[in-house]
């Protein structure tokens, strides 16, 4: 039995809905975190991203602070930021400088990945396999610009230097498993898209663990794609807009979030399509009921720490309200 209780907390992607600026959408994720702060959630992540449309939080840190300025309690912070697009001394002295403005409540979450396609991750930076192969030394990069003791050193993040910032490690595979095992600390899995390795990432994190200074005992997050409604038939209609998404990826014509319709036959055939079938093996569909017995059944499977949720909705209210309901069903799984 669990001693403590699952939290759950939001991945935003500040998914742009077709007929909205890019001024609305920040205004809605604004809007979005402070409801989540009432609704009792941890944590509100924002996902760097770049050269889509439809995403607009590539300036990742730039929208953390924003987030952080306008509401007060709710951790925010990156989920995650890809290192291998930056300079790890320009991270720390991002991230120490949100620290600084609003202490204890940023976190760093790291990943690997480029979060774009291979031609605007090497417009973004020309050495990214290099950087990427380099990650685990990186990621040390970060830890001693953020330590005290680096004061000593002829280059600092002088802004960094001593300053709260968690550090999080971001993974859809099992490589990054080993590696926050080794370092101990907290692991982030990305199973609300790459769903295939979450099993085996998780017990090579939980079994290779090292307890660290930051951490003595495992910590899983794992994400989840939540779509609750009033009915089981209003949440399959609102999940119209994240089918069309999914799509788009595969078909390499990514658009605007596009508005729900009707769940029709044709777009249920899609779901099963194997490929997709098995990218939104991890989605939780339907009233408040349905997904609280599929949210028990996955808190059982997986034993995390934490629920990271990505609902992918087109209007912002049904989104506050999908939250909403899986905070009242979250409180109630305790």
């Amino acid at each position: 039995m669990k001693k403590n209780p699952t939290t759950y907390s939001i991945l935003d992607l500040a998914l742009v809905s077709k007929g909205h600026t890019l001024k609305e959408t920040y205004t809605n994720v604004l809007e979005l975190a402070q409801h989540a702060e009432t609704y009792g959630y941890t944590r509100y992540w924002l996902a760097e991203h770049h050269n889509s449309s439809n995403i607009a939080s590539s300036a990742t840190s730039i929208l953390i602070g924003y987030v952080a300025q306008g509401t007060s309690t709710i951790r925010v912070g990156s989920g995650g930021v890809m290192l291998p697009n930056h300079s790890p001394l320009i991270i720390a002295e991002q991230f120490g400088t949100l620290g600084s403005i609003y202490p204890n409540r940023i976190d760093l979450g790291l990943g690997r990945a480029p979060g774009t396609d291979g031609e605007t991750a090497k417009a973004i930076r020309s050495d990214f396999m290099q950087a990427a192969h380099s990650f685990p030394n990186e990621l040390e990069k970060i830890q001693t610009y953020f330590s005290a003791e680096n004061a000593t050193s002829k280059v600092r993040a002088t802004v960094a230097e001593g300053v709260d910032v968690p550090i999080y490690i971001l993974g859809s595979s099992t490589d990054s498993a080993h590696l926050a095992a080794k370092k101990g600390l907290p692991y982030a899995f990305a199973s609300h898209f790459a769903t295939a390795q979450l099993w085996d990432a998780l017990k090579i994190y939980r079994d290779e663990f090292q307890p660290s200074e930051v951490l003595q005992k495992p910590y899983v997050i794992v994400g989840v794609n939540i779509i609750i409604a009033e009915t089981d038939e209003e949440a399959q209609n609102l999940s119209t807009s994240l089918i069309k998404m999914i799509v788009g990826i595969f078909t390499g014509k990514r658009d605007y979030v596009q508005p729900p319709t009707a769940m029709t036959d044709d777009l249920k055939q899609v779901m099963q399509n194997p490929q997709i079938h098995q990218m939104l093996k991890y989605s939780f569909i339907g009233s408040k009921a349905t997904v609280k017995a599929q949210v028990k059944e996955f808190m059982a499977q997986t034993d995390a720490d934490e629920f990271i949720a990505v609902t992918n909705i087109y209007d912002i209210k049904d989104r506050i309200r999908s939250y909403e309901l899986f905070a009242e069903i979250m409180k109630e799984l305790q």
